[in-house]
């Protein structure tokens, strides 16, 4: 490949900072007089250096030695040069130093990656969903330590295999208590913001292949957990004379009625109840997940809810609709709740949301994408997840299609007597 560019290296010394009688070994790339240089690390004493040559005088072996390691970086120096010029890259003298010290993008690492895309997703980002992305890079770093026995490696070097081993590694991972920590959709989360991290490298030219083209990943299905009607009732009508599970049980109702998820209940303010077109309360807000707008009826129970704290000692302070704990907190109470009102299932406080979308809104004939429309989903995909058809639901589908059959045999059969007679 031809080029109009001078291009030359040499090799030079300066004395030493702290020993007079030794030398400091550098590196000279110049290209059309501009240029740039590189220390080697290297020293040698006055004596033993020839500046004709740029080279150790004589034949003993640290001569030998050191004038193989300077041959050794000409050649990688004019390696570097030629890989610039077949990828079409401006060629300039710091561009061939950063190909040389690997700080170019052909030589960018997996930590600086991580990196890079948490620092720069913190504003993108929710908080909630970079602190997963915290957790998947300390997963990659001790994958790095504990397995591959490295403390980084070059974006270049991923490959299938080390999907593969980064899968098993997540799989067997144990804790102290020999507990497995992941399970299979726990371990797919990983692998998938690794996936999309290795994305934005390859946007960014700095991986010229995808690791994951030919990997899948392959989530379990579960069923979402919700609350019967019955189990509604029962909740709603259990009294606890804890304060604390009184309030837990209020914002789990409310929230029953009206499909919020925890954070948005948890920075729901009274600013945010509006008086709607049918003359009734609504609540207009945004998801913090999605940033999506929502508007949700206020439904009589959960009016019920807002009057018991409205003008309370906690309302005039925080400026919030309803008393809410941390997550946590809301979590482990949720199962005292559920363990006296003698319900037999795993309720965390998002089971509200999947109850509201399947028992309050599905099963009583409201059309998905109006369901979508309150979750602020928007996709209608993401309602499809949340939304469980009921036996009793497909029943009476049934019911309502035999029903139609029936009828259209009975019109026939007086069509065709009307004929006869």
């Amino acid at each position: 490949m031809q080029t109009n560019n001078t291009f030359s290296i040499i090799f030079f010394t300066r004395k030493s900072r702290n020993k007079r009688d030794e030398l400091s070994i550098y590196a000279r790339i110049t290209v059309n007089q501009k240029r740039a240089e590189i220390s080697l690390k290297r020293c040698i004493q006055v004596c033993n250096w020839d500046n004709f040559k740029a080279r150790a005088r004589g034949i003993s072996q640290n001569s030998r030695i050191l004038n193989k390691y300077l041959d050794h970086v000409y050649g990688q120096l004019l390696d570097c040069h030629k890989q610039l010029l077949e990828e079409f890259k401006v060629i300039s003298p710091r561009a061939i130093k950063a190909r040389y010290l690997g700080d170019d993008n052909q030589y960018k690492t997996l930590k600086q990656l991580v990196e890079y895309h948490n620092s720069n997703m913190t504003t993108t980002l929710k908080a909630g969903t970079m602190k997963n992305y915290f957790t998947t890079e300390k997963y990659l770093n001790s994958f790095l330590i504990n397995q591959l026995k490295v403390d980084d490696i070059y974006l270049k070097q991923l490959n299938y295999r080390f999907i593969i081993d980064f899968e098993n590694y997540l799989r067997n991972r144990k804790s102290q208590r020999d507990i497995k920590m992941l399970n299979n959709n726990g371990a797919m989360k990983h692998l998938e913001r690794l996936k999309k991290m290795v994305n934005l490298a390859v946007k960014l030219e700095w991986l010229t292949k995808d690791p994951f083209q030919k990997f899948k990943l392959k989530y379990h299905k579960y069923d979402r957990q919700f609350l019967t009607e019955r189990e509604m009732a029962t909740i709603e009508t259990t009294v606890f004379y804890s304060e604390k599970l009184e309030k837990v049980k209020d914002a789990f109702i409310f929230a029953c009625y009206t499909g919020l998820s925890y954070i948005d209940l948890k920075e729901l303010n009274f600013h945010q109840i509006v008086k709607g077109m049918d003359g009734n309360n609504w609540i207009h807000t945004k998801r913090a997940k999605t940033d999506e707008a929502v508007k949700i009826p206020i439904l009589p129970k959960a009016q019920q809810i807002i009057d018991k704290y409205n003008n309370s000692k906690e309302q005039h302070i925080t400026g919030l609709l309803l008393p809410v704990y941390s997550n946590q907190k809301m979590n482990s109470y949720l199962k005292d709740i559920a363990k006296a009102c003698e319900i037999r299932k795993h309720i965390t406080f998002h089971v509200a949301r999947h109850t509201f979308a399947t028992t309050l809104m599905l099963s009583n004939g409201v059309p998905i994408e109006t369901v979508s429309k309150l979750l602020g989903h928007s996709q209608l995909s993401t309602t499809q997840i949340y939304a469980r058809v009921l036996e009793h639901k497909i029943s009476e589908d049934i019911h309502n299609l035999l029903t139609r059959i029936e009828n259209k045999k009975s019109k026939v059969i007086e069509s065709q007597h009307s004929k006869q007679v």
